[in-house]
């Protein structure tokens, strides 16, 4: 299934693992990152600077970094979930790591950039960046897991911009900032 629409949403079961994947061919070093808040209002982030665990607090970890040095070829970031019980949001991101360094325009409205979330069931999701928006960093999508109806997979695909990468704060502080 893929939600074409920015805010097209459907369900998903967090009971069970999940992985998030992000690929793409285009000659760019785009890196999957995800920040979260926790039911206590804690915030953090996983990338490729803190990778995460998988098996303790987050329970988010990510696979190698690849796209380094923006060579072309098909490339791939994966982000393992075990656990989201805690977590009211999971805002997943990918950033144009050259482009955030120099404070300047992504190459997103040239990408082939799909990010998938795919169950121990093999049902999937995905969501393919579409947006002419400038910007050097892109939610793509969110994991909205604050509702006691159930959690909802939503395609955001907001652009933003950073300007080099200073601290947690305002890493999160931008992705809070799609989602308000």
């Amino acid at each position: 299934m893929e939600l074409k629409q920015k805010g097209e949403d459907t369900s998903i079961d967090v009971s069970q693992p999940l992985t998030v994947t992000m690929e793409w061919t285009t000659a760019a070093d785009f890196d999957l990152a995800a920040a979260y808040e926790t039911r206590e209002g804690e915030q953090g982030l996983v990338y490729y600077g803190d990778m995460g665990k998988l098996y303790e607090f987050p329970y988010l970890c990510l696979s190698e970094d690849e796209g380094v040095g923006d060579a072309g070829g098909t490339k791939e970031e994966s982000l393992s979930i075990t656990r989201l019980d805690g977590m009211n949001y999971v805002w997943l991101f990918c950033w144009d790591y050259g482009m955030v360094q120099r404070g300047q325009r992504a190459r997103f409205n040239k990408s082939d950039v799909v990010l998938s979330i795919v169950d121990v069931f093999g049902n999937n999701v995905s969501v393919k960046i579409d947006t002419g928006e400038q910007g050097n960093v892109c939610c793509i999508a969110t994991i909205d897991n604050s509702r006691p109806e159930g959690a909802r997979f939503i395609n955001y695909s907001q652009v933003g911009t950073l300007n080099g990468l200073k601290t947690l704060e305002q890493l999160v502080g931008i992705i809070r900032q799609f989602t308000l």
